[in-house]
Formats: C-alpha cells, structure tokens, sequence
C-alpha cells in the first residue's frame, strides 16, 4: 500500500489558503510514513487504519468533523497516527503486555510513540464494522514478519464503547493463532495476510475487537483496536430460482442425536511441504457444553500449529477438543478451529466426524 500526496493546496477549516502551510504538512506526511512497514488488522479495520483508508486522501475536510467525528479528533491530534498506521507497536515487553500497557491506554499500545496515537483511547463513536459472532480478523504483514503468536479479544457484554475507555478486566479472549512463519501465510498485494478465526457468541450491538500481534522478527508487539457491531451477520444472496426438486433423502441426524454436532473441514492454505486447514463446529438442535472432533490424515501429513482447540495426533488419527472459550454452543451455534500441517505430497481433505458433550 503507498500513500499519495496530492500537489495542490488544502483548504483549512476556516476557508483560508495557507499555502507554506500546506506545504509543510504534506512534507511531514511524505516523512511520516515508516521506511521498514510493519502490520495492522486491516478487516474489520483498526481504528487508525480505518481513518486512514477512509480520509488518508482529503483529511483536511471540514465534513470529516460530522460524518466521522473520531477520525476527526484524530486527524486533528495527529495526523501521523494514520500515516503510520502500520506501526503501532511496543519493544521489550517479554509478553507482559498488561504490565507494559496501563488500563485506558490499550488502543494506544500505552501511548507508544510519545503518545502518537493517544487519540485512538478516546472513547466514542467510532464506525464500526458489522460481524457475526463467529468471524475472522485479517492481519496484514506489510514485511513478512510473520507470528509468535496472534491473540484477538473481545469486550465483555454490556461494555460500553462510546463512553468506557478499555481496560484489561473488560476483554475476553475470542481467538488465537501460535507461531506461524510469514512463509504460511497468503501473499497479497504489498505484503502478507492471514485470517484469525474468532468466537464471540452472546455479543450484541458495538463493541471492541482488540487484538495483540507478537511479531517474530524481535520482541516486538502490535496493539490494535477495531471496532465491530454484532447483530448484523453476512447475508447471502437467495438463488434466483427456487429448487423444483425436492431432496431425495431425508437430511441425516448428527452423532448423538439432538444433541449432536457435525464437523466440516475447508482448505485455507497450501504451499510446499505445508498446508492450513479450518474445520468448523455445528451443534445439533439443542445446546451442547462441549465437542470433540477426531478425523484420520493419510500418511505424510501431519499437525504442526492449531488455535481454537487442544490438537494431539496419534499416528495418522487428530483429535481436536474445544477449549475453554468455545465449547459451549447454542443449538445450531457454530464455531471453528484452525491448523497448519506439514506434508510429503499434495494435502488430502479429511472426513471429520465430531462428538458432542451434552
């Protein structure tokens, strides 16, 4: 991603044309941006992020003050807290973050930077970005650092977001991936991304994504708030035709019973000698407390990471038990869980089956 300085003069609030002005700003932009990028959660978007994509281009307009009022009160504080809204990050903290970072002060990484991006603490309005709660967060590694670890949070029911700056007490963990070379992750344009999977059930209306990216290059950790509405899923386009056949056979019930659950496994990666795979969790038409899904690799592959449940192999056989945050599901709830594994030849789909806890 590159950022493109406009040459022409920028209207101030009052309508005045400050030229010399507007040239030193747009030259403490050009500077501002980093020389070596770093990351961001790009989806659902950070919060410096997000003002950047959304004004990086006119962020002297007199309209961001009412269409956007945080980003405003951001811009206004300062603007290089978007110019570099990859690099918000923290050195040496040893993986003590709630040591490093006081409560209040989590969106701004403890007001790293010399309190560049102090403004992302302000509670309010921020837009947000409408999910489910079962969603993924897309980081993207503008420098193929890649991971220790990736850890997502989410705000307790009942925070309020627009007027409770964040604290340590008010998060629960949603997600979570472990150590992952930037080499399995997907390339994309600028860089690479990866794909968090994340559970939050019980969530209503705004709340606060915060998540923690260790990077493994150095002792080096991001601190980056989004800003979701739960509520509002993903709709799908209904066919244009309805079916004119009815189904041959009656739909079968999961293991178990009513209170069952079924596993489906989908492909999210595949590069030499490696593959990433998600398998998602579906509980039957009544509540269960936990799940265990066991499936049987072919010979060559194996499991090498997982997040979102405790993975063991025993020869070719995986079992995959809930953790703690996720076990519990509604009746039809859905969760999922996530894997790397290393491979001799091309990785074959598995038949999970999947085993409720009543």
């Amino acid at each position: 991603m590159s950022i493109i300085s406009r040459s022409r003069r920028i209207p101030l609030v009052g309508g005045l044309l400050a030229t010399g002005a507007a040239a030193v700003l747009l030259l403490t932009t050009v500077l501002a941006v980093p020389a070596s990028a770093h990351g961001s959660v790009v989806d659902p978007a950070s919060r410096n992020y997000g003002c950047w994509q959304r004004w990086g281009s006119d962020f002297q307009n007199p309209n961001m003050a009412t269409q956007d009022p945080m980003c405003w009160q951001a811009w206004q504080d300062n603007p290089n807290a978007m110019w570099n809204w990859n690099g918000l990050f923290r050195e040496g903290v040893a993986g003590n973050h709630q040591g490093a970072i006081p409560n209040g002060q989590l969106c701004s990484g403890g007001r790293t930077e010399n309190g560049r991006y102090r403004s992302l603490d302000t509670p309010g309005a921020w837009r947000t970005t409408n999910v489910a709660n079962n969603f993924r967060v897309r980081f993207f590694d503008q420098a193929s650092h890649g991971a220790d670890y990736i850890r997502v949070y989410v705000t307790k029911q009942g925070f309020n977001a627009l007027s409770s700056p964040l604290r340590w007490e008010d998060l629960e963990l949603a997600g979570q991936i472990g150590n992952t070379p930037a080499s399995q992750w997907t390339p994309t344009t600028g860089g690479v991304q990866i794909d968090i999977p994340t559970n939050a059930p019980g969530r209503t209306g705004r709340h606060i994504v915060y998540t923690i990216w260790q990077a493994s290059h150095t002792d080096q950790s991001y601190y980056l708030c989004s800003d979701v509405n739960f509520g509002g899923s993903n709709p799908t386009t209904p066919p244009t035709t309805p079916p004119t056949t009815p189904p041959t056979t009656p739909p079968t019930t999961p293991p178990g019973g009513s209170a069952g659950c079924t596993a489906t496994y989908r492909s999210t990666g595949q590069w030499s000698g490696g593959f990433q795979g998600e398998v998602q969790v579906t509980a039957g038409s009544t509540a269960i407390k936990g799940w265990t899904v066991t499936w049987t690799f072919p010979s060559g592959q194996q499991i090498t990471s997982s997040w979102n449940a405790t993975v063991t192999s025993s020869g070719s056989t995986v079992t995959a038990r809930n953790a703690g945050y996720n076990g519990a599901l509604a009746a039809g709830g859905t969760t999922s869980f996530g894997f790397t594994g290393s491979t001799t030849g091309t990785p074959a789909a598995p038949t999970p089956t999947c085993t409720a806890t009543a």
